[in-house]
């Protein structure tokens, strides 16, 4: 029996006479990391929304830890949030406020905490995303961008959740700093149990960090599975997007992944 994180049935985005999403299926296994991938206009944000409660389908239901979402009588939608965190694709760090600020505005918005150990769980979620407590009181536009995006993991982390969403995460990191947060997640994956949903189109990052991939197009998830199963689906998309020259040299770390989740 599988244990489903997330369960997706009979999903239906529609935006005017525009549909986005039509039919779509998927569950997202606990333990795992899943990437989502799809060309322009496939939805692969708007759904991660969706998985978050901050959009509504059209039709559907989705299902996190076992809960509907959109039930009108669900009364725990902030509960089920807070066992949650996202990380934005441009770290969306609240610029007037500090690193420190910014990593303590979760922990405050629960009204549970004192002072003293928020003071506490800050440098340890900052410790934790690999930045030094010298940098708590600089200000976002004083960091690089491989700091914000340590900084903006640091808060998707602050309320301990079991379930992380990252928006392209390695999006405008140079290779290093690419591969140093690509390890970073990994290692944090590891080391929590989390659950991981990604949306991304970076091929390093994909291969990298994935589990299971799955496929959004013809309004609907064609293909989900593993990466050594998902590049074999016969499928135009899939075609273009993985068996291309960038595709192909991404494709050499496939032996190096991380244990396929079953």
């Amino acid at each position: 029996m599988i244990d489903a994180i997330i369960e997706i049935q009979d999903l239906r985005t529609q935006f005017g006479r525009t549909v986005i999403h039509d039919q779509l299926n998927l569950q997202v296994k606990r333990g795992e990391i899943l990437s989502i991938v799809g060309g322009s206009g496939a939805g692969k944000t708007v759904l991660m929304r969706q998985m978050l409660g901050l959009q509504v389908p059209v039709r559907g239901t989705i299902k996190v830890f076992g809960e509907d979402l959109h039930d009108p009588k669900q009364q725990h939608l902030d509960y089920l949030r807070k066992r949650s965190g996202m990380l934005f694709q441009h770290g969306a760090l609240y610029s007037a406020l500090t690193v420190f600020e910014n990593v303590a505005q979760p922990m405050r918005e629960l009204g549970t905490l004192s002072e003293n150990l928020i003071t506490d769980l800050v440098y340890l979620k900052l410790q934790m995303a690999g930045i030094n407590f010298e940098h708590a009181r600089k200000m976002p536009s004083d960091l690089s961008g491989g700091m914000i995006k340590r900084i903006a993991l640091a808060r998707a982390l602050a309320l301990d959740p079991e379930l992380l969403f990252l928006d392209e995460p390695t999006a405008g990191l140079d290779p290093d700093r690419s591969d140093s947060f690509v390890n970073l997640i990994l290692s944090l994956h590891e080391q929590l149990g989390l659950t991981v949903v990604m949306v991304t189109h970076d091929l390093d990052t994909l291969f990298a960090l994935s589990s299971r991939i799955a496929v959004l197009a013809e309004k609907k998830v064609v293909v989900i599975g593993t990466p050594s199963e998902v590049v074999q689906y016969s499928h135009e998309f899939v075609e273009k997007f993985f068996l291309g020259g960038r595709g192909r040299r991404a494709m050499q770390v496939l032996p190096l992944l991380p244990k396929t989740y079953q």
